[in-house]
């Protein structure tokens, strides 16, 4: 979402105010992309989440609706996505630091723990594929889009790795729009071609 000038805007954590849902979520997706499938539990899920399993199941159902619910990159996409052209690789960087910092988790970086993974984590590359790399290669105009949308989603996610690997390194401190005015020049290259 943008505020005014293009400038990106952090959803705030407050629709998970006493629910639990963000903790359930962000164990989830631990869950899901550091093990097989099948050796999750929505037990386990909930014990890491500090909730219960029956609120765990209120909020999400079964274990493959949970599952899908972690595999989904839409939303992160569309909120990533949300600025013209001339200013959307400023937009990607303001906007993922933005989320890192309010939801203390990475909208993308998920999908690297399935790196490699020969079971249902595959899923997690798929709909990254579909949602995120697809839809940059939409909105890119000229000549080879969907290799400039591999690049732009590879430069996501490094910056998401970095930000993780350095968590009280000099990014910690830095504005979103300071890491901005360094990082996202590369990014509008590779969006304007």
């Amino acid at each position: 979402m943008t505020g005014g000038h293009g400038q990106a805007v952090a959803a705030t954590p407050a629709a998970d105010t006493g629910t639990g849902r963000e903790a359930i979520l962000r164990a989830a997706r631990r869950a899901f992309t550091q093990r097989p499938y099948a050796e999750v539990t929505i037990r386990g899920i909930a014990a890491d989440a500090g909730v219960s399993p029956s609120l765990v199941v209120k909020h999400f159902g079964r274990k493959e609706e949970l599952f899908n619910t972690v595999a989904d990159f839409g939303p992160a996409a569309a909120l990533l996505l949300d600025a013209p052209l001339d200013a959307l690789g400023r937009h990607l960087v303001v906007t993922l630091i933005n989320h890192r910092r309010a939801f203390h988790s990475d909208p993308l970086l998920r999908v690297v723990f399935s790196l490699g993974n020969q079971d249902e984590r595959s899923l997690l590359r798929d709909r990254f594929h579909e949602q995120v790399t697809d839809a940059l290669t939409a909105r890119l105009p000229g000549e080879e889009r969907a290799l400039r949308a591999e690049l732009l989603a590879g430069h996501l996610l490094g910056l998401g790795a970095t930000l993780s690997l350095h968590r009280e390194g000099a990014g910690a401190s830095a504005t979103p729009e300071h890491i901005a005015d360094l990082y996202a020049p590369a990014l509008q290259r590779l969006i304007t071609g």
